[in-house]
């Protein structure tokens, strides 16, 4: 068991030299990568909380002063303070990628993450909610004729429909939704990368009704650019939404197992339950690669096997 110092008890700034370091590297990500806001402000946090341990260690110089044992003190400093294997990882990697781009600029002559290997993580799949509990719950905001009711309707409705991240749903401007014939969205996703989705029937229904009467209450005569506004008619933050749906979530008795993930993962389970090819799924998700897709035929070949199961009972 690791023994920490009372020093470490501490958290000290970020010298200027690691702190400059830092902010590279996060330029190098948003600008020549094109990461998301998200990713550039997890990747901050992470590396952040690292240069806070490094810098209490004795005799330590910034980055060029750690090692393959300094990295293996601060993941068993990690695991000690209680985090979940799946955060640990995700830090892990950012601190992968930071030292790789360390070590391109030639900042640090070695790098201390060669030959580390990653903390495995089990996968989790990812929890998707019935039918009748997403009608359960998209039905909830109709209850009330309010302008943020039909907001709440509309970005149930879109979010369930299209299969995007909340990100993306929050990110939206009126200008995102195309009304004609074919109704349909632009969104942003990942690496700066648009997608189209159709909307179907249901949610351009519930859609119209808050651009026709729910919005022009909440944009306040603003010029405001953003679809989903708040309140004070600004845009909506993913804290906001996620508030909501927290308390829709209660309502239609579905407890605290809902996230703002959940519906995307509905999306996703259902679409395949329905015979939508795997490749029109990933497409409508977003994902780069089709194995991050797959991980949704396994939830629903276990759900045929629990149908033919009920059906067809072994005789005892």
């Amino acid at each position: 068991m690791a023994i920490i110092s009372p020093e470490r008890l501490q958290k000290p700034d970020l010298s200027s030299s690691m702190s400059q370091h830092l902010d590279g590297f996060l330029t190098f990500l948003s600008v020549e990568k094109g990461s998301s806001g998200n990713t550039v402000a997890a990747y901050r946090n992470d590396l952040r909380q690292l240069a806070d341990f490094i810098g209490t260690i004795p005799g330590s110089e910034g980055w060029v002063s750690v090692d393959r044992s300094a990295i293996q003190d601060f993941i068993l400093d990690l695991k000690q303070r209680g985090y979940t294997e799946s955060s640990v990882a995700r830090k892990v990697a950012a601190t992968r990628s930071f030292f790789a781009f360390l070590s391109a600029e030639g900042t640090v002559a070695d790098n201390p993450m060669e030959g580390l290997t990653s903390p495995r993580v089990g996968k989790t799949l990812p929890k998707a909610i019935s039918p009748n509990e997403v009608d359960e719950l998209l039905e909830q905001p109709s209850r009330r004729a309010t302008p943020e009711a039909k907001r709440d309707r509309a970005m149930l409705e879109l979010l369930y429909a299209t299969g995007m991240r909340v990100t993306e749903l929050v990110s939206l401007d009126v200008s995102s939704i195309t009304a004609n014939e074919n109704p349909f969205v632009r969104c942003m996703g990942k690496g700066a990368k648009e997608r189209t989705i159709p909307i179907h029937d249901q949610a351009f229904e519930a859609l119209t009704d808050y651009l026709d009467e729910g919005r022009p209450v909440l944009v306040r005569g603003k010029e405001e650019p953003a679809l989903f506004l708040n309140r004070r008619g600004e845009r909506l933050t993913r804290q906001g939404f996620w508030l909501i749906l927290k308390g829709y979530a209660r309502e239609a008795n579905l407890g605290e197992s809902v996230t703002p993930h959940t519906l995307r993962h509905s999306f996703a389970t259902h679409m395949l339950r329905g015979g939508m090819p795997l490749r029109n799924v990933q497409e409508m998700l977003g994902h780069a690669n089709i194995s991050t897709t797959q991980v949704y035929t396994h939830l629903t070949s276990e759900h045929v096997r629990e149908v033919y199961e009920k059906a067809h009972p072994r005789s005892k």
